[in-house]
């Protein structure tokens, strides 16, 4: 089976990407690009990396999509930990640091990373004069600067995380959130979540972690969250497995193709888009592809009339 994970950052306003020598992908621009991330998988679950752009089609509420930009390297992301400190997290910190600090060890060193810790409270881990970093020791501290206690903000957190991803500098981002799925403290409200996640360029992983009988656990929540973004919801059985799903997380990150492309404009409203990504290749049998189900066009300003000189 082929994995597609689809990250789409709308850019409104860009006409062309270009990814110079140093790997950092670069937009330029005067019309709407839709960028979508792409992670492919072969049926045994390895990472297909040989991969054209000849090899995908794209459709937009079912309209072919003509691909303008295609990039197939290990392009450097900002990406966020977005880390439950709740009360009832509190005999799980311990191993939830060590995966965290596993997602950073696997990721590529160039990524911009930030922490969002959350209660009945969302803070940032980090300093406020460091919005993201690559230093492990800054990101160890942040992971662990709160002790667990109060209820849980998931929503408010997530929405949290979102906003601060727009400032970073890599054009790929990506949040990676752990909970149990179950808001009991945020004043927003879950289709606000939702809303924020159709506008946002970020592809959301999701970690469920709870006990059996924890009545607040919402496993619901948490894979309807990855799935509109592209990415995906992981609910282990055991606690131990969390570790390795945090660097297959990582991994995943890495290993996307970004595709490009200009949706057509029928008006200057905002809209509701569908996405759908098939990928096929000679040497690559039954190809299968996950992917965002959709993404928000945004509005755009009329351009002023220009008035007719006199007569």
């Amino acid at each position: 089976m082929i994995w597609l994970f689809l990250f789409v950052l709308l850019a409104s306003g860009l006409t062309s990407a270009q990814v110079p020598q140093g790997g950092e992908f670069k937009i330029t621009t005067e019309v709407d690009l839709v960028l979508l991330d792409v992670s492919v998988k072969d049926p045994k679950g390895g990472y297909v990396v040989d991969l054209t752009k000849g090899n995908f089609h794209v459709y937009e509420n079912g309209t072919p999509q003509k691909i303008t930009e295609f990039v197939g390297s290990d392009i450097p992301v900002a990406v966020g930990l977005v880390m439950d400190n709740s009360g009832s997290m509190q005999r799980k910190r311990a191993s939830l640091i060590d995966a965290g600090l596993a997602f950073i060890g696997a990721s590529n060193p160039q990524d911009q990373i930030f922490v969002v810790n959350f209660d009945d409270q969302v803070q940032l881990g980090l300093p406020k004069s460091v919005p993201f970093t690559d230093n492990i020791n800054l990101l160890r501290s942040a992971l662990a600067k709160d002790l667990p206690q109060g209820r849980t903000a998931l929503y408010d957190a997530v929405a949290v995380a979102l906003k601060h991803l727009e400032s970073g500098q890599r054009g790929k981002k990506a949040l990676v959130v752990v909970s149990d799925g179950g808001d009991n403290f945020s004043r927003r409200k879950f289709q606000d979540v939702m809303q924020l996640i159709q506008e946002s360029p970020a592809t959301v992983y999701t970690v469920g972690i709870y006990d059996r009988d924890d009545p607040d656990s919402n496993p619901h929540v948490l894979k309807r969250i990855a799935g509109v973004s592209g990415g995906e919801c992981f609910l282990p059985g055991e606690f131990q497995k969390v570790v390795p799903i945090f660097t297959q997380i990582a991994q995943e990150i890495r290993h996307r193709y970004t595709i490009g492309y200009t949706p057509l404009r029928t008006s200057n409203q905002a809209a509701l888009r569908k996405i759908h990504v098939v990928a096929a290749a000679p040497g690559h049998e039954a190809l299968s592809v996950r992917t965002r189900t959709m993404y928000v066009l945004p509005a755009r300003e009329p351009k002023p009339k220009v008035p007719e000189p006199p007569k």
